[in-house]
């Protein structure tokens, strides 16, 4: 499957595909019969990509196995829902029933995004700008795009299908669409833990500096997206399918989930912890070693596990310096 970046020599530019689109629409017939799956409702559509339940789009494939998440998934925006039981949907979808629906998730990743070892330095099928420096032992995978005028610093890692925009900065020992740390946990299987297979991707924009010794996740079947202008330091995780928008800030050792939504402006100072799932809105600013446990509001300043207001949290602190000398009090009032 191309992907759809194009470089150009003045810029580069992303179609931001937020599932893994198929090179060409698939007739769900073909689907169900690489899966080996009874088809119920509409047998004549055809699938445009698949995708986890939060970001699906219409013409998707979205799998399903437990019936806590049924009604969610048949109610979404997919169009295609593997599922291991027969149930109501709305006219225009189908069902593809199967007995295991998260093996046949790996089977269609498997055939459609294979696994395909890259044994040199720079894959043939990988772009490089102008006027961009590669430094020695710079691994470059398949279907990587790299901008122009950027810096790749030793020892870089730059997974498949990922996408590097113009003037990125990338320091070294930093990984770009390492796998996500996403798993299915059955207890009846002798491995608790089953991998999902990773087939997103991970798009950098321009003017982004990436610190050394940093980890960026690529979506399972999205894109981690980073925003033009972002700065981070070194030694930070970024978990996949996180959107992070424009000119954020984030310091040393800061860890933020899968899943997540960081708005633009946004500053993370030191060793703080973001939650998976969750939105930070735009402009906020988090103080060193917090966590983010829900999602907060733009605009202001939060510190603290869980983080919360800081101004809210300095009165907090005030009151419990206090408690020596109020308890002091009452126990003088009850001896009297």
């Amino acid at each position: 499957m191309q992907s759809k970046c194009i470089l150009r020599t003045s810029s580069i530019t992303f179609d931001k595909i937020i599932c893994m689109r198929f090179e060409h629409p698939v007739s769900i017939k073909i689907i169900a019969s690489l899966i080996g799956a009874a088809i119920k409702g509409n047998n004549e559509g055809m699938a445009t990509g698949i995708n986890e339940i939060h970001k699906v789009e219409p013409g998707d494939l979205v799998f399903v196995d437990h019936p806590k998440y049924y009604d969610k998934c048949i109610q979404s925006a997919a169009t295609y829902i593997i599922i291991n039981k027969e149930t109501d949907f709305p006219n225009g979808k189908a069902l593809l029933i199967v007995d295991e629906p998260f093996e046949a998730y790996l089977k269609i990743v498997a055939h459609y995004r294979p696994f395909t070892p890259s044994y040199q330095l720079k894959s043939d099928s990988s772009v490089v700008g102008e006027h961009t420096v590669v430094m020695p032992n710079v691994f470059i995978g398949n279907h990587v795009t790299i901008g122009n005028n950027c810096i790749i610093h030793p020892n870089v890692v730059i997974m498949d299908y990922c996408h590097i925009g113009n003037n990125v900065i990338i320091q070294s020992g930093t990984v770009i669409g390492s796998d996500a740390f996403y798993y299915n946990k059955k207890t009846n299987r002798d491995i608790h833990y089953k991998k999902m297979d990773s087939c997103g991707r991970v798009l950098i924009e321009d003017y982004v500096e990436i610190g050394a010794n940093c980890t960026i996740d690529r979506g399972v079947s999205g894109d981690t997206i980073i925003g033009a202008g972002t700065k981070m330091d070194n030694l930070i995780h970024i978990g996949h399918d996180t959107v992070i928008g424009k000119n954020c800030l984030f310091a040393a050792q800061v860890g933020v989930a899968g899943a997540t939504t960081i708005e633009d402006n946004v500053i993370l100072w030191g060793q703080v912890g973001v939650n998976k799932t969750l939105t930070i809105g735009k402009g906020a600013i988090v103080n060193g070693q917090a966590g983010v446990v829900g999602s907060i509001a733009g605009n202001k300043t939060y510190f603290g596990t869980p983080a919360e207001d800081a101004r809210e949290k300095l009165k907090e602190f005030v009151w419990v310096k206090r408690i020596p000398e109020l308890w002091e009090k009452v126990m003088t009032k009850k001896e009297k």
